[in-house]
């Protein structure tokens, strides 16, 4: 499944064949640090609103520069693999910036998808794909599933260690 990783350059070359074809593609990204549920659902609601899904992910320096020192659990290249495994995305590109916004403005998705904890006016790249005729979708939030709430639980659960 790890065709599905794509250094930017090559992405944008498969974009453009896609868009070429008449496919309708659908941008979306995150540290995904961590994989739960919420995650899922919300990628596999993603996915039915084109014909291909495209993830941007955060690279292991901007997961930092936006969470802190102490993130991300996983590395970038286990997170970008992780994602590969499901079925419901198409391709997978890392980024180094702190927002997706040059990707997002090279891509030039058709549809830009964030999850109900962003505000449709905060969301990065809204203007670039509305400018475009594309639309922005914000997908309803998965209460209780995040991965600062699994942190919490495995430390509430293990912090005196593993037994």
């Amino acid at each position: 499944m790890k065709e599905k990783i794509k250094r930017r350059e090559e992405l944008l070359k498969i974009v453009a064949r896609l868009k070429a074809e008449g496919k309708r593609i659908v941008f979306t990204n995150g540290c995904f640090d961590l994989l739960h549920v919420g995650h899922i659902r919300y990628l596999e609601k993603a996915k039915t609103l084109g014909d291909i899904l495209i993830v941007g992910v955060n690279s292991d320096r901007s997961v930092r520069l936006l969470k802190g020192p102490k993130r991300p659990i996983l590395p970038e290249d286990e997170r970008a693999e992780i994602l590969s495994g499901l079925r419901c995305i198409d391709y997978i590109t890392l980024f180094e910036e702190p927002t997706p916004l040059e990707l997002i403005a090279q891509i030039q998705p058709h549809l830009l998808v964030k999850g109900g904890d962003w505000a449709k006016e905060a969301i990065v790249g809204k203007e670039i794909v509305e400018a475009s005729g594309g639309k922005v979708v914000v997908l309803p939030f998965v209460e209780g599933h995040s991965t600062s709430n699994l942190i919490e639980t495995i430390l509430t659960r293990y912090g005196k260690g593993i037994e």
